[in-house]
């Protein structure tokens, strides 16, 4: 049985809400009017007095959290020999849909966060998401057959993050083999060949704790990556009475190690003189500085040196966007640097990709020898864990003064809010619908310059079109702020499961989102994007995850333009016109405000986050706006581009 994780009162987040509502400010309180008596409490549903019984959770829900996890000792089946190892090595949340009963099960019963969704593939991505803001190893679990190959979409963005994703499966039986029983059609770990780190079908039962252990020393060591493992029946199932009857049944401590590679001083000696000769050199802060809890180091060595700091990755914060090192939203600025130090950035970028000139010279640190040279040449590479390398350049790099180059970078911020601005006025003229620029300042303007702290909100930043209006204003000011969710491999439509992760990780407090636990979170999608994880919704709502979904809602994919001059061919890439994602949010148990006006927005942004802080029920905006929008010459400014990395990064 899957289990809701157990809240603890907290007087700092009834203190928080009380001042959140209150400077909500009289446009919102007027905005709620006659919705009051919903969002103080009433199911979005039918009321009983209409005859119909109102959406309720489970009274199991409760049950399960009550109960008190159960430590395994032997005899042990081998699923329980896995939970036992996974709870050990503090693994923080699992994420699944019914099947792979005894393993599931197993993990759910050793006191691991459980959290059962409708779709497995959306729960693999909420894995992924949840890894992607902690830090910490999540579960992702799967049935053979279909529900496994559901997953594929998820294990590939994961791949593409360089997460390090648990991925476990049932598989067929070993006794019914090349039989074609049932759907146990085929072994599973060629459909993930090249989108993992390490894979194994365990066959031999009495090596299910050895090769857990494989699992983990690939997940906790070096560049990380998905680890899949699959379980026929006969090793799951399978009882063993005592160690004598396991292979390799040792302590964590005994078959991996947490120790890491450090710099050689000599290539430290090399990169501080090098900085030295710079004069305008700038940092690269991607997933690995994350993994590695770098940003101490990070920002220890980038005040001291005066060298500016842009974000790429599949999770930002890093370093905060309020210092005035920050080059994440001063684009116009990356083609003046001079030397880029690349911390972290597991996934290179080609010649070109990056926005920096030609003429920039290289250094990259990593923890992959055999990695630093593809895509990208580079002029030095520095061979360490992250955290190592950015505290030795910390110690050494002696204090310096960047002053003009970082008065380039203000300059550069300041053009690029100044387009912003123009944008959002632009957008505000468009008053048949609401403009993707009004969306996107709105919001920023809720999260980051009002009555909310602005380093309290995580975000699940997704969507096509409108993350290239929205992204530009996200901030990050602290660790894990911001998951990015079109890393790399650009998946449509796995925003709302990204958001059950996200929501899952700051519901527990788990890593750096523990100062903020229980807080709501905000999603940002797409209606293509949100046809295809929507009904995790009802996963939102029977575990009262706090989570604001703004859904741009423009009628049609982010492609139609390239078949608007083909009459045949453009229904493809056409939805019906107006549709209400707000009711499907009431009928899966959460609350809906459907925007068509630009002054519609705020108050609506407002009362959706009251709702999800007040009740923990997720809140669908549906914004509608019109797929014209993206025709530049019609509307402008139409659809922007990107520039990678800082804000502006989609892929990177």
């Amino acid at each position: 049985m899957t289990r809701r994780p157990t809240r603890k009162p907290d007087v700092s987040r009834r203190t928080f809400l009380q001042k959140a509502v209150a400077g909500a400010g009289a446009t919102a309180a007027a905005a709620l009017g006659g919705t009051a008596a919903r969002a103080a409490g009433e199911s979005a549903a039918q009321s009983p007095a209409s005859g119909v019984a109102p959406i309720r959770v489970p009274a199991e829900f409760a049950a399960g959290s009550a109960a008190a996890p159960v430590r395994f000792e032997f005899p042990m089946t081998g699923a329980q020999v896995f939970a036992r190892a996974c709870k050990e090595e503090g693994v923080a949340a699992l994420f699944a849909c019914p099947g792979n009963y005894p393993v599931v099960h197993a993990l759910a019963t050793s006191g691991i966060p459980a959290f059962g969704g409708r779709h497995e593939g959306s729960m693999a991505h909420a894995a992924d998401a949840f890894i992607r803001v902690t830090g910490e190893i999540a579960v992702a679990s799967g049935t053979e057959g279909p529900g496994f190959t559901d997953m594929i979409c998820a294990i590939a963005c994961a791949n593409a993050a360089r997460t390090p994703l648990l991925v476990v499966a049932s598989n067929m039986s070993i006794g019914q083999e090349d039989t074609e029983s049932g759907i146990q059609l085929g072994y599973q770990q060629p459909t993930t060949e090249g989108l993992k780190k390490y894979g194994k079908r365990l066959i031999i039962p009495r090596r299910v704790h050895e090769y857990t252990g494989y699992a983990f020393r690939q997940l906790k060591s070096g560049v990380p990556g998905p680890v899949h493992l699959d379980f026929p029946s006969e090793v799951a199932a399978a009882r063993f009475k005592d160690a004598t009857e396991l292979e390799s049944f040792y302590d964590k401590t005994r078959y991996r190690t947490d120790s890491r590679p450090h710099p050689s001083p000599k290539d430290i000696a090399t990169a501080i003189d090098m900085i030295r000769k710079s004069e305008r050199p700038i940092i690269v802060s991607s997933n690995g500085v994350f993994y590695a809890r770098a940003w101490d180091a990070l920002k220890r060595f980038a005040e001291k040196a005066q060298i500016p700091v842009v974000e790429s990755g599949a999770m930002k914060g890093q370093f905060s966007d309020a210092s005035p090192l920050s080059a994440n939203a001063a684009p116009t600025a990356l083609a003046s640097a001079d030397l880029v130090i690349l911390a972290g950035q597991h996934c290179m970028p080609t010649v070109g990709e990056f926005a920096f000139g030609p003429d920039a010279r290289y250094i990259r640190i990593d923890q992959a020898h055999e990695d630093i040279g593809r895509n990208l040449p580079i002029d030095l590479g520095i061979v360490s864990c992250e955290l190592a390398a950015l505290e030795a350049l910390a110690d050494a790099v002696p204090a310096m003064k960047h002053d003009a180059w970082v008065a380039e970078i203000a300059a550069a911020r300041k053009r690029f809010e100044d387009q912003n601005a123009e944008y959002y006025k632009l957008g505000l003229g468009y008053t048949d619908a609401i403009h993707p620029a009004v969306i996107a300042k709105e919001l920023a303007d809720f999260l980051y310059r009002g009555a909310l702290p602005k380093e309290q909100t995580t975000i699940a930043s997704g969507g096509y079109g409108i993350a290239r209006y929205v992204r530009r204003e996200l901030r990050s000011y602290r660790p894990g702020q911001v998951m990015n969710g079109a890393y790399q491999y650009g998946a449509i439509g796995p925003d709302v499961g990204y958001a059950v992760g996200v929501a899952a990780a700051v519901q527990l407090g788990v890593g750096p989102q523990a100062a903020y636990r229980g807080h709501p979170i905000v999603c940002i999608t797409g209606d293509a994007g949100f046809g295809y994880t929507a009904m995790e919704i009802d996963t939102m709502a029977k575990y009262k995850m706090p989570v604001v979904i703004i859904v741009y809602n423009n009628n049609a994919w982010g492609t139609w333009t390239q078949a608007q001059r083909e009459p045949r061919a453009l229904p493809i890439h056409l939805f019906q016109e107006n549709l209400r994602y707000d009711k499907l949010a009431e009928a899966l148990g959460g609350h809906g405000e459907y925007v068509t006006r630009p002054a519609e927005f705020r108050p609506a942004l407002a009362r959706a986050y009251q709702v999800a802080a007040r009740e923990g029920r997720p809140a669908v905006i549906n914004c509608q706006g019109k797929k014209e929008f993206w025709d530049r010459a019609t509307y402008p400014p139409g659809s922007l581009g990107k520039i990678e990395p800082g804000v502006m990064s989609y892929y990177h």
